[in-house]
């Protein structure tokens, strides 16, 4: 029998794990990627009785790989936020999934847990952009201001880190990133004993995002904007985080990064206007390679040929 740790490689699948591996700690396999690796369920070798703990992926893009686990006699606990279709009847298979668009698997984790390491939750929250639930979450936890600051760069560098096309586009492996902080009941402790590491992550975060200063949209309506990216590097790791800070600038209209990749396709992160945060899963999986969530979501590989098509739709949806 293995225990097998499946999660997203971006902040809120890594702190949902280490509110469950630090109160429930298990020597496992870990299975993670970049952001956008989402399938990673077909990647565990399955045997009858494996334990298979999966976090913070779409159970829609690991269907077929979820109910060959489950036919081989594999058991499952599958938390997650994002869109989900049906949900498999089984006795071998546990979940916790809310497509509710202020939800997010550490969230998640945290009330299945009993808030025991609630305050993991407040740096996933802030990495998902659920910035409000956060707030409130550290001032249950009587945070101060600065501590809480603290843990909300935290929260948006681990997700920075996570955007990338490979591995070799990111700063550090989100396997290793979760191995360096599970140990530390705490992110704040944490930030005292590994300040390289948070250093690292934020000069990256800070010299990337200066590339973006001068942007000017492809696309601009009043409630829709879009962005383009070249086939760079720090393009592809501020795709997620400048959404996001689109987002948060501008609350009352819908944001889409395309960022060209090598094949010439296209990656695409959409954001919900964040006083409705609503439809954009439901724009990007009318397109191939697309899904995510109610807020956010993005489309993995869209052909330039659809690139007019995607606007289009977009902007009618938001409209």
């Amino acid at each position: 029998m293995n225990n097998i740790d499946i999660f997203n490689g971006d902040a809120d699948g890594i702190c949902a794990l280490i509110q469950l591996r630090s109160v429930h700690p298990l020597k496992s396999e870990l299975i993670t990627g970049v952001k956008r690796d989402t399938a990673l369920v077909r990647r565990a070798k399955v045997s009858a009785g494996d334990k298979l703990t999966v976090l913070d992926v779409s159970l829609d893009k690991n269907r077929g790989a979820v109910d060959e686990a489950l036919t081989l006699g594999a058991e499952i606990f599958y938390v997650d936020h994002h869109f989900a279709g049906a949900i498999p009847i089984s006795p071998n298979f546990r979940s916790c999934i809310n497509t509710s668009p202020d939800v997010c698997t550490s969230l998640l984790v945290n009330q299945h847990l009993s808030g025991q390491r609630a305050i993991w939750a407040v740096v996933g929250a802030f990495g998902d952009n659920l910035k409000s639930e956060a707030v409130t979450l550290a001032q249950s936890l009587e945070l101060s201001a600065s501590d809480a600051s603290r843990l909300e760069a935290l929260g948006i560098y681990l997700n920075y880190n996570s955007y990338g096309s490979s591995l070799e586009d990111l700063h550090f492996d989100p396997r290793e990133l979760f191995q360096g902080t599970v140990r530390y009941e705490s992110p704040l402790d944490f930030l005292a004993e590994c300040p390289d590491i948070f250093q690292r992550l934020e000069t990256g975060y800070r010299d990337d995002m200066l590339q973006t200063r001068d942007l000017s949209p492809h696309t601009e309506t009043p409630r829709i904007a879009v962005f383009q990216l070249p086939n760079e590097a720090w393009a592809r790791r501020v795709s997620g985080v400048l959404g996001n800070d689109l987002a948060n600038k501008t609350p009352g209209r819908a944001h889409a990064v395309i960022t060209e990749a090598d094949d010439g396709n296209f990656l695409v992160s959409v954001r919900a206007p964040l006083n409705n945060k609503a439809g954009a899963d439901e724009v990007c999986r009318q397109f191939p390679t697309g899904g995510g969530r109610k807020a956010a979501a993005g489309i993995n590989s869209l052909p330039a040929s659809m690139v007019p098509e995607f606007v289009a739709t977009f902007a009618k949806f938001y409209a």
